[in-house]
């Protein structure tokens, strides 16, 4: 404890002498301004050595760190740095990225810099000197003094120490230029993974936290008073908690005494006030103990910055917008130490499913997050249409019809890609089926509701033979192969069985009953954002200036050797499948298929070669590596399938179906592709589709699927949410870019050894 006289000229006569050179200026400003406790508590050398440190601040040099080491392997740390909000959690993260548990504290804060003082007053015996405009003297400044001891393990030698400071210099910088967002994006970086490392060293992830506030003891400080176990990272989920809450942290005094902490935090908020209102206080309370705990939960967050924004988010929105029974089990069932490392796996992959989905739905996270165990990834056909049936058929009139069904769609995609997302050993053919049983349940529900509705106001259509005319709804694409993945869209194609009028007193041509029809079906079903679950129609007759709907003879003659159909629409149709509507008309178009796309008639490759050269030139941007469109990448695999599929279907039946893998295996089977090339090809397809929803799932997008640039923070945060979820972040990275190298160079080989160079 010092001696030191709190009088300020006594203060600047004791140190003067022990400043050496420093300007008297930037001394005289450290003690004027300095929180008074500091002088009680601080020896004068060590003040000295803290005011020379200030004295190197500049506004192109934000910060200075002091080491020394002191007996039991611990160090005295000494940061000194201008001020900045979260600052305090900034360091604290930091520390304990390193590998530094802190043992003690004492965080100290200049105060708001006033008029300058009279020239006449006395410095140490002699007249002061007015500041003469020395950048950055009037600027807030902190002293943050740390007693900090390395976890088992780890180092601190002077490497380590050199590359903290580095650290250090770099993320204050960002916190100068307001870019907090990626000051705390940094730290959370580099300590989740030192936390990964150690995830085995703490059991459990709640520890109780006791918090009591006193507006008595400062005139300017809510005293908010922490005592709890101690848990790795403490400070710093605790600071950063409260940073997020927009709390501002003044001073700080950090104890641990057996593993227990007791900290005291003086505090003020947005405004610079205290923090008079209890129930402000109890909300500050419960979030920021939620966040601490959270934070320990990041080391299973594929994207630990993302999972912890949204989580702040998401208490805001449960602490202020539901109210009692039902916030009280939020609460509870956040509580529950299983549901953080769900929670970080889910917010810290997608992007999509928090704003379109949890963030307007949030009063339903609880049922969704606790039933998603007990419901299986692939629900029977039959369990989801009774379910839907039954909450559609409750509604009074269409436009609630519509709400129930796209409610139902919604909350089942949500389940599904969340299976998907927190339960990595999901293999991708279950995952797609579960999607397109989803989807073959809702177009069937659709279509039911949609010509209900249109046959009330134009009665049902009829042949020219007065028969019913049948309609069917068939698949292509990945829908039509079962083949759906995250963020896919819904191709289709809809016929009709030909020429005639409805049946209602507003007769209408079947033709414009069916444009009515698919009209409504488009509008029925409702895209989710990126156009997710949307309705492609791009491939039917003649694009998109064809009509919605065609007749089955339109299909027939379109479709044919002497039809309009481009080469890359007899390869599109073989990913063709009745989904919904008259079985026997789908059957018929179907079988059509058959004959046309496995003819005799051959295949066209120079020209299919050629098309597939213009994507290479066109969509791949020089220098960027495209998983579907580049030499190597999904569209490779796919098209080397569907080109043999083309040229030896009409001889081998068994290559005649919609599906990617069933078609290479049939492949193996009939000799066409090798073993060994067979298998080449499954693994890439698999690992390919995986890497596509890995860059899919963050927003949502189906188009973008560039890859990060390698060794950058999006290309590890791609790699762990594809379950490259190593201790050594960087080593799973590697791990990644390597299978994308070898997977895509045996793809090209084939490619080249089949069909030539691109």
């Amino acid at each position: 404890m010092s001696t030191l006289s709190p009088n300020r000229d006594e203060l600047l006569a004791t140190l003067q002498p022990l400043c050496g050179d420093v300007a008297p200026d930037i001394l005289q400003d450290f003690v004027n301004r300095m929180d008074r406790e500091y002088f009680r508590r601080v020896e004068p050398g060590t003040i000295a050595q803290h005011v020379r440190l200030a004295a190197a601040l500049t506004p192109e040099h934000l910060c200075e760190l002091s080491v020394a080491e002191r007996e039991r392997e611990a160090f005295d740390l000494t940061v000194v740095a201008y001020d900045y909000f979260a600052e305090f959690a900034t360091i604290c993260g930091l520390l304990s990225a390193f590998g530094l548990n802190i043992e003690e504290g004492r965080i100290y804060t200049f105060a708001e810099a006033t008029s300058a003082p009279s020239p006449k007053a006395s410095y140490g015996g002699g007249p002061r000197q007015r500041p003469k405009g020395r950048p950055g003297l009037s600027r807030k400044k902190i002293v943050d003094l740390f007693r900090v001891q390395p976890v088992r393990g780890a180092s601190f030698g002077p490497e380590d120490q050199r590359r903290l400071a580095e650290e250090l210099r770099s993320v204050i910088g960002l916190l100068d230029a307001s870019r907090f967002e990626e000051a705390r994006h940094a730290v959370n970086r580099h300590l989740v993974e030192q936390l990964g490392k150690r995830r085995g060293s703490f059991s459990g992830l709640l520890h109780p936290v006791q918090i009591t506030f006193d507006n008595s003891q400062s005139p300017t400080d809510t005293i908010m008073d922490i005592r709890s176990d101690d848990t790795p990272a403490f400070l710093y989920a605790f600071a950063n908690a409260l940073a997020m809450r927009n709390i501002y942290i003044a001073k700080a005094q950090i104890e641990l005494d057996g593993g227990k902490l007791h900290d005291r935090f003086y505090v003020r908020n947005r405004y610079g006030q205290k923090l008079t209102d209890p129930a402000d206080q109890q909300q500050l309370r419960l979030t920021a103990v939620l966040i601490k705990q959270f934070t320990h939960a990041l080391t299973w967050a594929p994207d630990p910055t993302k999972a912890l924004e949204a989580f702040d988010q998401f208490l805001d929105l449960i602490v202020q917008e539901t109210k009692g029974k039902a916030q009280q089990e939020v609460l509870a069932f956040l509580s529950d130490k299983k549901t953080f490392p769900l929670l970080a796996r889910l917010l810290g992959a997608s992007d999509f499913l928090w704003e379109d989905f949890l963030r307007r739905q949030h009063d339903n996270i609880l049922p969704l997050l606790q039933d998603y165990r007990d419901a299986p990834l692939i629900k029977p056909r039959a369990a989801l249409r009774k379910e839907l049936d039954r909450l559609v058929d409750r509604a009074k009139n269409d436009e609630a019809k519509k709400a129930a069904l796209n409610q139902f769609k919604d909350r089942e995609l949500f389940r599904i890609d969340m299976k998907h997302i927190v339960e990595p050993g999901t293999s991708l053919a279950d995952f797609s089926l579960a999607l397109t049983e989803l989807a073959e349940v809702i177009l069937e529900r659709s279509l039911t509701d949609c010509q209900a509705k249109l046959n009330k106001e134009y009665g049902a259509p009829r042949m020219a033979n007065k028969k019913p005319c049948p309609f069917a709804i068939l698949g292509i694409g990945k829908f039509g192969g079962r083949e759906l993945g995250y963020a896919s869209d819904i191709e289709v194609l809809f016929v009709y069985g030909g020429t005639g009028r409805t049946s209602g007193n507003q007769a209408i041509d079947n033709s414009e009953y069916f444009e009515r029809l698919t009209q409504e079906l488009l509008q029925w079903i409702e895209a989710k954002q990126e156009g997710i679950f949307h309705l492609d129609v791009r491939l039917r007759p003649h694009g998109g200036k064809g009509f919605l709907a065609n007749p089955l003879d339109e299909i027939a003659s379109y479709y044919s050797e002497k039809g309009l159909a481009a080469p890359f629409e007899r390869q599109a149709l073989i990913k063709l499948r009745h989904i919904a509507g008259d079985a026997a008309l789908g059957k018929q178009v179907e079988a059509h298929r058959d004959r046309y796309v496995y003819s005799n008639q051959a295949w066209d490759l120079p020209t299919a070669l050629d098309l597939r050269r213009q994507q290479l030139k066109q969509l791949v941007e020089p220098g960027t590596v495209n998983v579907k469109l580049s030499a190597g990448g999904l569209v490779d695999i796919e098209y080397a399938i569907q080109y043999l599929q083309l040229m030896h279907g009409h001889r081998h039946a068994v290559l005649r179906t919609p599906n990617a893998m069933q078609a290479l295996a049939g492949l193996v089977e009939c000799g066409i592709v090798s073993r060994q090339d067979g298998e080449n090809l499954r693994k890439a397809y698999l690992f390919i589709r995986m890497l596509i929803d890995g860059l899919r799932m963050v927003r949502g997008n189906a188009k973008d699927l560039v890859l990060p640039p390698a060794g950058s923070d999006e290309f590890i945060f791609l790699a762990r949410r594809v379950g490259y979820t190593t201790d050594d972040w960087q080593a799973g990275a590697r791990h990644l870019q390597s299978d994308i190298e070898d997977h895509m160079k045996k793809t090209r080989e084939f490619w080249e050894k089949s069909f030539g160079k691109l």
